[in-house]
Order: C-alpha cells, then sequence, then structure tokens
C-alpha cells in the first residue's frame, strides 16, 4: 500500500521560515517526480515544487521561486520543502503528491498517481 505522509505545517508569522517533510512508503520516490502541491482556501490546488528521479531536475512555481526549496534524501525516501520569507498568501493546506516522470508544476493534478493528506500552513501575524 502506497503512503504519502507530510508532516512539519503550523502556524507562523509573516517573514518565518517553515519546514515540511514528506515520508513515501510503498513506492520508491527515485522513480516518480516527487514533490508539493497546495490548496489555499476558495482557490484551486495548484503545484509548487517538484524534483524528478536520479537526475535532481527540480522545478518551482513562480510563487517558490528564490524562497523555497526542495529536497529529497534517498536513503530515507523522504522529500523535504523548506520554506522562507513567509507571506500571508502561502496560507494553504500543502500536499505532497508523487507522478510520472515528466510532470511539471503546471501539469493539471489529475496527472499525479499519489496524494498525501495534507498538511496545513497558516502564515498570519
Amino acid at each position: 500500500q502506497v503512503q504519502l505522509v507530510e508532516s512539519g505545517g503550523g502556524l507562523v508569522q509573516p517573514g518565518a521560515s517553515l519546514g515540511l517533510s514528506c515520508s513515501a512508503s510503498g513506492l520508491n520516490l527515485d522513480n516518480y517526480a516527487v514533490g508539493w502541491f497546495r490548496q489555499a482556501p476558495g482557490k484551486e490546488r495548484e503545484g509548487v515544487a517538484l524534483i524528478t528521479g536520479s537526475d535532481r531536475y527540480i522545478n518551482y512555481a513562480d510563487s517558490a521561486k528564490g524562497r523555497f526549496t526542495i529536497s529529497r534524501d534517498t536513503a530515507k525516501n523522504t522529500v523535504y520543502l523548506q520554506m522562507n520569507s513567509l507571506t500571508p498568501q502561502d496560507t494553504a493546506v500543502y500536499y505532497c503528491t508523487a507522478g510520472p516522470r515528466g510532470v511539471e508544476v503546471t501539469t493539471p493534478d489529475y496527472e499525479f498517481d499519489y496524494w498525501g493528506q495534507g498538511t496545513r500552513v497558516t502564515v498570519s501575524s
């Protein structure tokens, strides 16, 4: 059974940093494009950052470039998202996802194969 389990969400103030983790079981992340989507209240789910397979190709949404960093630990089968300089616009439920190689952050979410349950990030003063 495939499971993606996120952790690390919470409430932070604007300008703060927060790290998310996604631990995978039942699949080898090296064989997938893996990363993060988010869904803000009243909005559609959108791609944030992806990292692909052994070539470590990384793809960021424009909103994440320069502030967010995605990484993976192959030995732990875990993907991370380090988020810096957070703003209230980053408030959302963040989902870990795995999809076929070739997908990017602009790929519709239905093209992805597996999803975590989500972790909530709230940026507020």
